[in-house]
């Protein structure tokens, strides 16, 4: 009987360990690009003020994203080969996890043939969708997109970790067919 009640709790454990460290990620590109010509990089603000975050959490991307580009051999520039620009999207995820595992025996409000009343446990996570756009400064035509979805972390001291994670995780993909 002490099985089942700690095999829940376990695994809502497992399950909330495990969400917070997972990043989703994809990316999509224009076949025709020629990724090799691309050496330089600047961010493109009008795409960026759009972005529907908080004025703080746009400047700990866009630093996450300086970062991975000058990784990949990326310098800034005023005369830029590609835009950067993101977008975002959020969603809070709900969870209710039910146990109303029958315990038998003597407990509270006595009863002969069940004990206790099994509990819910609510799991509310907040979701983030970062895309980051890679945009042909020549011709203004998007070249690669990457997109990462993870749980976003509530504690300001973990929110730059989290960033640094998620965008490394997008620019993994970058460039195409040479995933790391």
């Amino acid at each position: 009987m002490k099985f089942l009640r700690i095999t829940p709790v376990l695994l809502l454990f497992a399950v909330v360990l495990t969400s917070c460290s997972s990043v989703k990620v994809a990316s999509d590109y224009d076949r025709e690009a020629d990724f090799n010509k691309y050496g330089t990089y600047a961010f493109f603000k009008p795409g960026i003020d759009k972005a529907e975050i908080s004025d703080l959490d746009k400047k700990r991307i866009l630093r996450a994203i300086e970062t991975e580009m000058q990784k990949n051999g990326f310098t800034k520039s005023e005369n830029p080969d590609l835009l950067v620009s993101i977008f975002t999207k959020t969603n809070e995820n709900i969870n209710i996890y039910q146990n109303n595992y029958p315990y038998y025996g003597y407990g509270w409000g006595w009863n002969p043939w069940y004990w206790g009343s099994g509990f819910n446990t609510v799991n509310r996570t907040s979701e983030g969708t970062l895309y980051i756009d890679l945009i042909d400064s020549e011709g203004k035509e998007l070249v690669w997109q990457g997109m990462g979805t993870a749980a976003l972390a509530s504690e300001v001291n973990k929110k730059q970790e989290r960033i640094n994670e998620i965008v490394g995780k997008i620019m993994e993909k970058y460039p195409p067919g040479m995933e790391k």
